[in-house]
Protein backbone atom coordinates (compact mmCIF):
# COMPACT_ATOMS: atom_id res chain seq x y z
CA UNK A 1 0.00 0.00 0.00
CA UNK A 2 1.60 3.07 -0.64
CA UNK A 3 2.33 5.66 1.56
CA UNK A 4 0.25 8.93 2.39
CA UNK A 5 2.80 11.77 1.93
CA UNK A 6 1.22 15.37 3.82
CA UNK A 7 1.82 18.11 1.13
CA UNK A 8 2.75 20.96 3.62
CA UNK A 9 1.99 23.44 0.88
CA UNK A 10 -1.20 22.21 0.55
CA UNK A 11 -1.81 22.56 4.18
CA UNK A 12 -0.24 26.15 3.68
CA UNK A 13 -3.07 26.54 0.99
CA UNK A 14 -5.86 25.00 3.15
CA UNK A 15 -5.60 27.38 5.75
CA UNK A 16 -5.15 30.64 3.87
CA UNK A 17 -8.24 29.16 2.12
CA UNK A 18 -10.16 28.45 5.09
CA UNK A 19 -9.70 32.06 6.21
CA UNK A 20 -10.40 34.06 3.29
CA UNK A 21 -13.67 32.59 3.14
CA UNK A 22 -14.80 32.99 6.18
CA UNK A 23 -13.76 36.36 5.53
CA UNK A 24 -15.80 36.86 2.59
CA UNK A 25 -18.73 35.34 4.37
CA UNK A 26 -18.34 37.89 6.89
CA UNK A 27 -18.00 40.94 4.40
CA UNK A 28 -21.07 39.57 2.38
CA UNK A 29 -23.20 39.14 5.77
CA UNK A 30 -22.40 42.49 6.84
CA UNK A 31 -22.65 44.58 3.23
CA UNK A 32 -26.70 42.38 3.07
CA UNK A 33 -27.00 44.22 6.62
CA UNK A 34 -26.90 40.81 8.41
CA UNK A 35 -25.15 39.72 11.32
CA UNK A 36 -22.23 37.30 10.24
CA UNK A 37 -22.70 35.17 13.39
CA UNK A 38 -25.81 34.22 11.26
CA UNK A 39 -24.39 32.37 8.53
CA UNK A 40 -22.49 29.64 8.99
CA UNK A 41 -19.75 27.64 7.16
CA UNK A 42 -19.75 23.93 6.64
CA UNK A 43 -16.49 22.70 4.98
CA UNK A 44 -17.29 20.36 2.21
CA UNK A 45 -15.39 16.95 2.75
CA UNK A 46 -15.95 14.68 -0.71
CA UNK A 47 -12.79 13.05 -1.69
CA UNK A 48 -10.43 15.33 0.72
CA UNK A 49 -7.81 13.41 3.24
CA UNK A 50 -8.57 13.38 7.10
CA UNK A 51 -5.24 15.51 7.22
CA UNK A 52 -6.39 18.74 5.42
CA UNK A 53 -9.62 18.26 7.08
CA UNK A 54 -8.07 18.39 10.31
CA UNK A 55 -6.57 21.73 9.34
CA UNK A 56 -9.66 23.54 9.43
CA UNK A 57 -11.68 21.66 12.20
CA UNK A 58 -8.43 22.52 14.01
CA UNK A 59 -8.70 25.83 12.87
CA UNK A 60 -12.28 26.33 14.11
CA UNK A 61 -14.57 24.53 11.38
CA UNK A 62 -17.24 23.32 13.58
CA UNK A 63 -19.40 22.36 10.72
CA UNK A 64 -18.49 19.83 8.04
CA UNK A 65 -20.35 17.87 5.34
CA UNK A 66 -19.79 14.72 3.21
CA UNK A 67 -21.74 13.60 0.38
CA UNK A 68 -21.23 9.78 0.11
CA UNK A 69 -22.11 7.26 3.19
CA UNK A 70 -19.38 5.06 2.78
CA UNK A 71 -16.77 8.14 2.76
CA UNK A 72 -17.45 9.50 5.68
CA UNK A 73 -18.01 6.03 7.48
CA UNK A 74 -14.45 5.40 6.25
CA UNK A 75 -12.53 8.54 7.56
CA UNK A 76 -14.62 9.66 10.40
CA UNK A 77 -12.60 7.84 12.86
CA UNK A 78 -9.43 9.92 11.61
CA UNK A 79 -10.95 13.24 11.88
CA UNK A 80 -11.18 15.67 14.99
CA UNK A 81 -14.91 15.93 14.99
CA UNK A 82 -15.20 16.98 19.00
CA UNK A 83 -17.87 19.50 18.93
CA UNK A 84 -18.20 19.63 15.23
CA UNK A 85 -21.85 18.98 13.68
CA UNK A 86 -21.50 16.50 10.41
CA UNK A 87 -24.01 16.40 7.89
CA UNK A 88 -24.63 14.32 5.07
CA UNK A 89 -25.31 16.80 1.86
CA UNK A 90 -25.26 14.35 -0.80
CA UNK A 91 -28.07 12.13 -2.70
CA UNK A 92 -29.00 9.28 0.21
CA UNK A 93 -30.44 5.87 -1.52
CA UNK A 94 -33.15 4.06 0.71
CA UNK A 95 -30.67 1.01 0.98
CA UNK A 96 -27.95 3.27 3.12
CA UNK A 97 -30.11 5.08 5.96
CA UNK A 98 -29.33 2.17 8.03
CA UNK A 99 -25.62 3.02 7.95
CA UNK A 100 -25.92 6.36 8.15
CA UNK A 101 -28.81 7.57 10.94
CA UNK A 102 -27.30 8.33 13.70
CA UNK A 103 -23.78 8.32 12.68
CA UNK A 104 -24.22 12.63 11.43
CA UNK A 105 -26.21 15.36 13.38
CA UNK A 106 -28.12 16.17 9.73
CA UNK A 107 -29.59 14.43 6.57
CA UNK A 108 -29.56 17.09 4.17
CA UNK A 109 -30.62 15.77 0.46
CA UNK A 110 -34.62 14.72 2.08
CA UNK A 111 -36.47 14.74 -1.46
CA UNK A 112 -39.16 11.76 -1.30
CA UNK A 113 -41.85 10.36 0.94
CA UNK A 114 -40.20 7.29 0.46
CA UNK A 115 -36.67 8.43 1.82
CA UNK A 116 -38.51 10.41 4.70
CA UNK A 117 -39.98 7.26 5.63
CA UNK A 118 -37.09 4.91 5.79
CA UNK A 119 -35.30 7.69 7.91
CA UNK A 120 -38.41 7.38 9.84
CA UNK A 121 -38.31 3.54 10.37
CA UNK A 122 -35.07 3.25 11.67
CA UNK A 123 -34.81 6.39 13.47
CA UNK A 124 -38.30 4.94 15.54
CA UNK A 125 -36.57 1.44 15.99
CA UNK A 126 -32.74 2.85 17.47
CA UNK A 127 -35.22 5.47 19.45
CA UNK A 128 -33.97 8.83 17.71
CA UNK A 129 -34.88 11.72 16.48
CA UNK A 130 -32.92 12.31 13.09
CA UNK A 131 -32.77 16.21 11.78
CA UNK A 132 -33.67 16.86 8.14
CA UNK A 133 -33.37 19.29 5.73
CA UNK A 134 -35.52 18.79 2.23
CA UNK A 135 -33.93 18.96 -1.31
CA UNK A 136 -35.37 21.40 -3.11
CA UNK A 137 -34.53 21.70 -7.38
CA UNK A 138 -35.13 25.37 -7.71
CA UNK A 139 -33.96 24.79 -11.11
CA UNK A 140 -36.39 21.97 -12.51
CA UNK A 141 -33.07 19.81 -13.76
CA UNK A 142 -32.95 16.77 -14.35
CA UNK A 143 -29.90 15.94 -13.84
CA UNK A 144 -30.39 16.31 -9.88
CA UNK A 145 -32.51 15.16 -7.51
CA UNK A 146 -34.87 17.58 -5.28
CA UNK A 147 -38.46 18.04 -4.94
CA UNK A 148 -39.96 20.89 -6.97
CA UNK A 149 -40.97 24.39 -5.04
CA UNK A 150 -44.75 23.54 -6.77
CA UNK A 151 -44.44 20.12 -4.59
CA UNK A 152 -42.68 21.11 -1.32
CA UNK A 153 -45.87 21.72 0.60
CA UNK A 154 -47.17 18.73 0.24
CA UNK A 155 -44.35 16.49 0.91
CA UNK A 156 -43.56 18.79 4.37
CA UNK A 157 -47.66 18.14 5.16
CA UNK A 158 -46.43 14.27 4.80
CA UNK A 159 -43.37 14.33 6.17
CA UNK A 160 -45.16 16.86 9.27
CA UNK A 161 -46.83 13.41 10.11
CA UNK A 162 -43.83 11.33 10.51
CA UNK A 163 -42.60 9.96 13.65
CA UNK A 164 -38.59 10.16 14.57
CA UNK A 165 -37.72 12.49 12.16
CA UNK A 166 -37.62 16.59 12.76
CA UNK A 167 -37.70 18.62 9.42
CA UNK A 168 -35.25 21.62 10.23
CA UNK A 169 -35.30 23.89 7.09
CA UNK A 170 -34.37 23.60 3.28
CA UNK A 171 -31.36 22.98 0.86
CA UNK A 172 -30.78 23.62 -2.71
CA UNK A 173 -28.31 23.54 -5.53
CA UNK A 174 -29.25 26.02 -8.73
CA UNK A 175 -27.93 25.34 -11.63
CA UNK A 176 -24.83 26.86 -13.08
CA UNK A 177 -25.44 30.07 -13.82
CA UNK A 178 -24.04 32.85 -16.70
CA UNK A 179 -25.17 35.91 -14.73
CA UNK A 180 -25.71 37.11 -11.14
CA UNK A 181 -28.89 38.23 -12.25
CA UNK A 182 -30.29 34.79 -12.64
CA UNK A 183 -28.10 33.31 -9.41
CA UNK A 184 -29.57 35.73 -7.57
CA UNK A 185 -33.33 35.21 -9.02
CA UNK A 186 -32.93 31.12 -7.94
CA UNK A 187 -31.31 31.87 -4.27
CA UNK A 188 -34.48 34.64 -3.74
CA UNK A 189 -37.06 32.29 -4.88
CA UNK A 190 -35.96 29.43 -2.61
CA UNK A 191 -35.43 32.52 0.74
CA UNK A 192 -39.46 33.44 -0.59
CA UNK A 193 -40.59 29.60 -0.09
CA UNK A 194 -38.34 29.49 2.85
CA UNK A 195 -40.00 32.50 4.56
CA UNK A 196 -43.25 31.58 3.36
CA UNK A 197 -43.08 27.96 4.88
CA UNK A 198 -41.49 29.87 7.97
CA UNK A 199 -45.01 32.12 8.43
CA UNK A 200 -47.11 28.68 7.92
CA UNK A 201 -46.32 27.79 11.30
CA UNK A 202 -47.00 23.94 10.20
CA UNK A 203 -47.12 21.56 12.98
CA UNK A 204 -43.55 19.88 13.79
CA UNK A 205 -41.88 21.52 10.69
CA UNK A 206 -39.22 24.43 11.72
CA UNK A 207 -37.62 26.48 9.16
CA UNK A 208 -34.55 27.54 10.82
CA UNK A 209 -31.71 26.55 8.15
CA UNK A 210 -31.63 27.51 4.80
CA UNK A 211 -28.96 25.53 2.94
CA UNK A 212 -27.71 27.10 -0.08
CA UNK A 213 -24.41 28.64 -1.84
CA UNK A 214 -21.30 26.70 -2.53
CA UNK A 215 -17.46 27.79 -3.82
CA UNK A 216 -19.05 29.66 -6.32
CA UNK A 217 -21.95 31.30 -5.64
CA UNK A 218 -21.68 31.62 -1.62
CA UNK A 219 -21.57 35.32 -1.42
CA UNK A 220 -24.76 35.94 -3.52
CA UNK A 221 -26.34 32.77 -1.12
CA UNK A 222 -25.75 35.03 1.72
CA UNK A 223 -27.07 38.09 0.34
CA UNK A 224 -30.02 36.15 -0.34
CA UNK A 225 -30.78 34.45 3.09
CA UNK A 226 -28.40 31.72 2.94
CA UNK A 227 -27.83 30.84 6.38
CA UNK A 228 -25.63 27.48 5.47
CA UNK A 229 -23.05 27.71 2.71
CA UNK A 230 -21.51 24.59 2.05
CA UNK A 231 -17.83 25.26 0.72
CA UNK A 232 -15.60 22.62 -0.86
CA UNK A 233 -12.76 22.95 -3.47
CA UNK A 234 -12.63 27.00 -2.81
CA UNK A 235 -10.90 25.65 0.95
CA UNK A 236 -9.44 22.12 -0.16
CA UNK A 237 -8.13 22.88 -3.74
CA UNK A 238 -9.97 20.66 -6.85
CA UNK A 239 -11.32 17.62 -5.84
CA UNK A 240 -8.86 14.16 -6.74
CA UNK A 241 -11.31 11.36 -7.03
CA UNK A 242 -10.38 8.06 -5.53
Amino acid sequence: MEKFIVDEARLKSVEDNYKAIKSKIEDAAVKAGRNPADVRLMAVTKTVESVYINKVLDLGADLIGENRVQEYLGKKDKLHLNGVEKHLIGHLQTNKVKQIVGEVDMIESVDSVKLAREISRVSVNRGIFSDILVEVNVGKEDSKSGVYIEQLEDLLFELAEMDGIRVKGLMTIPPICESEKEINEYFSTMYQSFIDIKDKKLDNISMDILSMGMSGDFEAAVANGSNIVRVGSAIFGARTYF
